[in-house]
């Protein structure tokens, strides 16, 4: 339900909840997979374990939203630096309002997951988490907390890498401009600006394209790795 590409409203929440119960007929069919757990609890104590065990569904697919979120934020600065934020779209995925810049990283970055098979992983984390974590052992540790804190403050380092060659470029242009106005007094600089700055930002974004693209591929492939960091911080003991 919260992983990226499968967490869209356009996905009927019969075919979500089907999956779902497919991949675990499968897990359970894996012997040695999942530890032994003592079911002989109290109802209140296995409601509780249950409440964890949905939580580290979440904490699976949050750990990947926020990347893609910080995508689009990249994308979201370069359409305000171009002059483009006034021009906004439909994001059918968070149903709000995005730039067009925004929107066209987003459906790079989501082209890209699936290029490198970066959905498979999801599988492989759930299949691993049994292992890591016995059913009905999941802990909110502090630990826990201060990875998902870092893990929420690397968005924004992930916006600033995407928007980081045009806002670059941008901010020479910008200053080209001032110099300009300041020499030639008699050009309007306001009226050529934004069109410049539309044309230079749309060049740029096309000639690094192939460097955001790398970039994306590899945040996807680190990802399965900080998942699993995530999973044993849960299962720690708090200090």
């Amino acid at each position: 339900m919260s992983v990226p590409v499968l967490s869209s409203k356009n996905i009927p929440g019969l075919f979500k909840a089907g999956l779902a119960l497919s991949f675990a007929i499968i897990l359970y069919q894996i012997p040695g997979l999942c530890r032994a757990c003592n079911l002989a609890i109290g109802t209140i104590p296995f409601c509780i374990g249950l409440a964890g065990e949905i939580v580290i569904g979440f904490i699976i697919g949050i750990s990947v939203q926020l990347i893609f979120a910080g995508i689009q934020l990249g994308g979201q600065v370069i359409g305000f630096q171009m002059g483009l934020s006034v021009a906004n779209v439909l994001d059918p995925l968070t149903n709000s309002q995005v730039s067009v810049t925004a929107r066209f990283n987003d459906i790079m970055a989501m082209l890209i997951f699936l290029a490198v098979n970066a959905h498979y992983m999801f599988l492989r984390v759930i299949a691993e988490s049994f292992q890591i974590l016995p059913p009905l052992a999941f802990q909110f540790t502090r630990s826990l907390m201060d990875r998902l804190i870092v893990l929420a403050g690397n968005m924004f380092v992930i916006a600033i890498k995407v928007a980081a060659p045009v806002m670059g470029v941008l901010l020479l242009t910008s200053i080209a401009l001032g110099l300009i106005a300041r020499t030639v007094p008699q050009l309007n600089v306001f009226i050529v600006a934004m069109p410049l700055k539309i044309i230079i930002g749309l060049v740029i974004m096309g000639v690094s394209a192939s460097l955001v693209a790398s970039f994306f591929i590899s945040e996807f492939n680190t990802m399965g790795h900080i998942i699993l960091i995530l999973l044993r911080a849960a299962g720690a003991k708090s200090p």
